[in-house]
């Protein structure tokens, strides 16, 4: 159950740029926050706890909350630069308290890391902490002054393009990182 709502999740954030494009003259504010805060409470409900899990659904809830009471439209568009500063800083926490966040997904295949794979995943977790920094510093300029078309662009794909870069890029540099060691 909670792999579908993780599904649901990633298909609503996917869709979520060009529901608010197509939406806004036809949906409530309300409608998206029912929408979106029930995805986030069932996540919460079902998902197992793992560090940042429950405070990542606590602020989305909390930022469903407010566009439901506020039913202010513009709040939609504020929505992708939430999700990169939760990820920034579940990325960024993760350097200070420990393990980073890329070394604990690479201790899920790999238990016993060799020395120089920590180091590299602190540094694969720092870019990361600063491609969410970037992202939701774009995506705040784009609500704060950018057309509705701009802001969709980039959030609906634009982001999603950049973040697959990113991970192939990093996945090609581990592979030759590992082919020298």
């Amino acid at each position: 159950m909670s792999r579908l709502i993780a599904l649901g999740l990633l298909l609503a954030g996917l869709a979520y740029p060009f529901a608010v494009y197509y939406g806004l003259g036809h949906l409530s504010p309300q409608f998206f926050a029912i929408l979106l805060g029930s995805l986030w409470l069932a996540r919460m409900l079902c998902s197992a706890e793992r560090p940042g899990n429950r405070w990542l659904a606590l602020g989305a809830l909390a930022f469903c909350v407010l566009l439901g009471v506020v039913g202010d439209a513009h709040l939609l568009r504020w929505y992708p630069v939430l999700i990169s500063l939760m990820l920034l800083a579940l990325f960024g926490l993760s350097l200070r308290y420990g393990p980073p966040l890329v070394e604990r997904l690479a201790r899920l295949r790999e238990p016993e890391l060799p020395a120089v794979a920590i180091r590299y995943t602190r540094q694969v977790t720092v870019v990361w902490a600063i491609f969410f920094l970037c992202n939701g510093l774009l995506a705040a300029a784009l609500t704060l002054w950018a057309p509705l078309s701009w802001w969709t662009l980039y959030n609906g794909l634009l982001s999603y393009l950049l973040m697959g870069l990113l991970f192939i890029g990093e996945w090609l540099l581990r592979q030759r990182v590992r082919a020298n060691a």
